[in-house]
């Protein structure tokens, strides 16, 4: 009985052993080919990185000239577990879940550029994509990259420009408080209010300066407020308070009126006084000119001045340099510089200066006729005791040279037709086609200034009363205005007209009651009214002496560009971005430029 049981027990035991063992041989044969295949793909991924490696490195050096763009970082993922169907990459993060089918055991190659593709975001590029990107999608990518930093500078802008702007009221609120306090009460308040407005504007001024706000920016401000709110427990009349900020307003508005002021006189100031250098070449020229014998002194082909065939153009001044650009310019620009004339007018004191320069630097196969104001004896004896009547501290209005354009026609009888550019006058293209301009039977051509969305505008009721009865009789104040500097005359209709007449009558009006502001302009106005035909915008660009947000491409465009205004680019106070197209028509190397200091 016994050994039955042994028996039994021995064939159960084997039928279980063998049972176990069958099993592990049937699992092991359906793991062998999974196993087989994953080695194989395993070595052939192997070969395939070193491949690409190698492409990588000869694709960097076929590119590495390229800015701005970074080479993928190439992300491996090594570890997997087929239990769970989740692979882990090498940086210890996890990625999508796969099924625990046949592609369970491929391993995963994926390309990474941190600063292009956000986590989760967007789908990663393939490694190949990345390697035969072309030029064109680098060029995308980096437009892109750059897209991204201006919009985040433009936003990190905007944030510190919204910080600085609380702060500054945080100051504003202290020093409220502070005129508040009663001498010898809450001194310890009064002291750490003081300390941070202090702190306050340190930090304003450094974000101001570098364009963005320091680290400690945010802790002062919360001090700041913390000690804000501690003063309004102190000084909870609100109403005391809003009187306060009133009259510190009205004080701060006085203060920027008084600034405004202040710096509107300085720059008249500076647009009246001639520089340092300038006064030297003057000095330099004229002592240069008279050590010449009189025969040195004559310019050749005067023959040309009276020829009505040629072109003729006039500047009145006494700057050298503003007339050398005048006809440096105009001579670069012309198509036939051999036909053009041009007649300088400048006043005693500087003819030597003036007439020394163009010895030295003739203007080419142009004709140049130096004169002086002084020399036309009938305008001396005759008019120039009228000039000097007008009620103006500003020496320009009450020159000789500033009044001269209106005598023209006596100054040249022989010619027919002129061009008169103010000095402060660049050209930037040929003037050929000005002359065949049609007058349509009137006097002076010239470019207008009535249009109101443009900084140039001008109305006749802003230089002339029309409260005055003669004036609202003779002339409309919606009438179309025009600008001096760059004009054509028609010198036979005007001596057909007798304007110069009419002119004087009308100067010799304003001098016994008020009907116009100081200057040739107004009296231009009157005197051309109704005989001005205009000119098409592209012959003249005005504002470079008083606008700095003139478009470039009007600039470029223009044919003649007008300095207008107070900031003359001969000055130190002229719109920096301008001075380069009067400036290249110098040369800054010649010996009396560089003896005087004058540069660019």
């Amino acid at each position: 009985m016994k050994k039955c049981r042994h028996w039994q027990r021995i064939l159960i035991l084997s039928f279980l052993s063998f049972f176990v063992f069958a099993q592990i041989v049937l699992v092991s044969r359906r793991l062998k080919p999974i196993a087989f295949i994953g080695r194989k793909d395993f070595v052939g991924d192997l070969a395939s990185i070193k491949y690409m490696a190698d492409d990588i490195r000869l694709n960097a050096i076929e590119h590495e000239a390229s800015k701005g763009l970074k080479g993928p970082k190439v992300v491996v993922f090594k570890e997997k577990d087929f239990s769970s169907g989740v692979y882990h990459s090498s940086d210890g993060n996890r990625d999508s879940d796969r099924s625990s089918d046949g592609q369970d055991a491929d391993i995963l190659l994926e390309a990474k550029d941190s600063e292009t593709y956000g986590k989760g975001k967007e789908e990663r590029p393939n490694m190949q994509n990345i390697i035969r990107m072309n030029s064109g999608e680098k060029e995308q990518y980096n437009q892109e990259t750059d897209s991204h930093d201006q919009r985040f500078q433009s936003q990190s802008r905007k944030v510190t420009d919204e910080k600085v702007k609380q702060m500054r009221d945080q100051v504003i609120r202290a020093k409220v408080y502070l005129n508040f306090a009663q001498p010898g009460h809450n001194t310890h308040l009064l002291k750490e209010l003081r300390t941070r407005i202090k702190e306050v504007e340190r930090t304003v001024g450094e974000a101001i300066t570098d364009s963005e706000l320091p680290r400690s920016a945010s802790q002062k401000m919360r001090s700041m407020e913390v000690l804000l709110a501690k003063a309004s427990q102190v000084f909870p009349d609100c109403s005391a308070m809003a009187r306060k900020i009133r009259a510190m307003a009205y004080n701060a508005e006085e203060q920027i009126r008084a600034r405004k002021s202040e710096e509107s006189y300085l720059v008249q100031l500076a647009g009246r006084t001639t520089p340092k250098g300038l006064h030297c070449l003057s000095m330099q020229l004229t002592a240069e000119y008279f050590s010449l014998q009189p025969e040195e002194r004559q310019f050749p082909n005067q023959k040309k001045l009276n020829d009505p065939d040629l072109y003729h153009y006039a500047v009145f001044s006494d700057n050298v340099l503003a007339c050398a650009v005048v006809i440096n310019s105009t001579i670069s620009s012309a198509k036939e510089p051999e036909k053009i004339v041009f007649h300088v007018v400048t006043d005693y004191l500087n003819l030597p200066a003036i007439s020394m320069w163009f010895l030295l630097n003739p203007p080419g196969k142009a004709t140049i006729h130096i004169q002086s104001v002084e020399s036309f004896d009938w305008l001396s004896t005759k008019y120039n005791s009228t000039l000097k009547e007008q009620k103006s501290y500003d020496p320009r209005y009450t020159s000789a040279l500033n009044h001269l354009r209106f005598y023209l026609p006596d100054m040249f009888p022989a010619l027919n037709k002129i061009v008169l550019f103010d000095h402060d006058v660049v050209v930037q293209s040929d003037l050929t086609e000005i002359w065949s301009v049609d007058l349509k039977g009137k006097v002076n051509a010239a470019v207008e200034t009535c249009l109101e969305s443009e900084a140039s505008f001008r109305s006749m009721h802003m230089l002339l009363n029309f409260s005055d009865p003669f004036l609202a009789k003779r002339f409309s104040a919606n009438a179309c205005t025009w600008a001096f500097g760059m004009n054509l005359f028609d010198l036979r209709e005007w001596r057909r007209k007798k304007l110069t007449v009419l002119y004087r009558n009308y100067l010799q009006l304003g001098l016994k009651r008020p009907l116009w502001k100081a200057g040739s302009l107004p009296l231009g106005w009157v005197t051309f009214y109704n005989q001005t035909v205009a000119l098409e915008r592209r012959w003249h660009a005005l504002g470079l002496g008083y606008n700095s947000g003139l478009r470039r491409g009007d600039i470029e465009q223009a044919a003649v560009i007008h300095y207008d205004g107070v900031m003359k680019p001969w000055l130190e106070i002229g719109i920096a971005k301008y001075k380069g197209y009067w400036s290249k028509h110098l040369q800054y190397d010649h010996t009396y430029l560089q003896k005087c200091n004058i540069h660019e």
